[in-house]
């Protein structure tokens, strides 16, 4: 426990230390792990917080750059199996939600631990929020951090032709995106690593919409105040509704698109345009999952007893992917 403890204040501090040294932007903790305990504590006082023992045997590698954009280093963190062997490892970009303006990429360091002692390389990637920077610079961010994994395959022993894209809230939206646009001209990433493919090999959407306009879309309701889409395009969805639509990983599924696993919570606006997408995908043969976990919260995947099964889901789907 303490080992993890201290494993996350690093990748923290880190990451404030790194955000206030090169871009003087307020960082938004309106999302956080102790928030999301906070709130779904109320209705689920049974929940504890996911926090499994490190497993013995992985190799952590932390803070690394993985671009600088205009002076602003970008980091991420880097989880492999410690077996001293020659054999490479499919590998897995984990990416964060909070609304595309908030939460952190250590909320996911118990997981992509997890998946490392699973048989995996993982990698938990910071992107530029929208108090930072507006669509599409997160996209951007995180198809680099692929070109990056490619480009540093041999030192942690990755399989170039066996990489996912795992996404939760937020994060799982981004997720499908980066998986239905390989190698698009639409976001050339950050010019780092530019030789390399952004391309992956099968998604994990946990809770990620697939669709920004669409019935059932929950985003972009700003009669309270803006939405945090509505922040993130820079726009009301009324002002541009081309972005809106660009962004949603349902408006790009083709023939190109690789295999995918929806992991659900029992709140359905958080999955909009999934049955949408995968009549799309069925029609064009490309193997889907759905699991969805009855009466749970949006953030479930962060507290037990939902951590395991969201952990078995993802292991069990890209197994079935990548190793048989």
């Amino acid at each position: 426990m303490q080992v993890r403890f201290i494993l996350l204040l690093i990748i923290i501090a880190s990451s404030f230390h790194a955000f206030a040294q090169q871009k003087p932007v307020e960082r938004d903790t309106s999302f956080t792990l102790y928030s999301a305990f906070k709130n779904a504590k109320k209705k689920y006082p049974f929940i504890t917080v996911a926090n499994p023992p490190v497993p013995v045997n992985i190799i952590s590698k932390l803070n690394l750059v993985y671009c600088s954009v205009g002076g602003r280093q970008l980091h991420l963190d880097v989880f492999y199996p410690s077996a001293k062997s020659k054999k490479s490892y499919p590998a897995i970009l984990m990416i964060h939600g909070g609304g595309w303006r908030s939460g952190d990429r250590s909320q996911h360091v118990p997981m992509a631990q997890q998946m490392a002692s699973k048989g995996y390389v993982t990698v938990t990637a910071e992107y530029r929020l929208s108090n930072e920077a507006l669509y599409p610079a997160a996209v951007n961010d995180l198809k680099t951090a692929i070109r990056w994994m490619r480009a540093n395959a041999k030192a942690y022993h990755i399989d170039a032709g066996k990489i996912a894209v795992w996404g939760f809230s937020a994060g799982g939206q981004l997720a499908t995106l980066i998986g239905t646009t390989n190698n698009s001209s639409l976001f050339p990433g950050d010019d780092c690593y530019n030789d390399q493919s952004d391309k992956v090999q099968a998604i994990v959407d946990v809770d990620g919409t697939l669709a920004f306009i669409h019935p059932e879309s929950g985003e972009g309701n700003d009669s309270k105040g803006k939405s945090a889409a509505t922040y993130w395009f820079g726009f009301s969805k009324d002002e541009r509704p081309d972005l809106w639509n660009q962004a949603g990983a349902l408006n790009h599924v083709d023939q190109h698109t690789p295999p995918i696993i929806f992991i659900n919570s029992a709140v359905d606006r958080m999955h909009a345009g999934r049955s949408d997408m995968i009549h799309q995908l069925d029609s064009l043969h490309i193997y889907s999952e759905v699991h969805t976990l009855p009466d749970t919260p949006h953030p479930f995947l962060l507290f037990n007893p939902w951590f395991e099964p969201t952990l078995n889901y993802t292991v069990a789907f890209l197994d079935k992917i990548f190793k048989k």
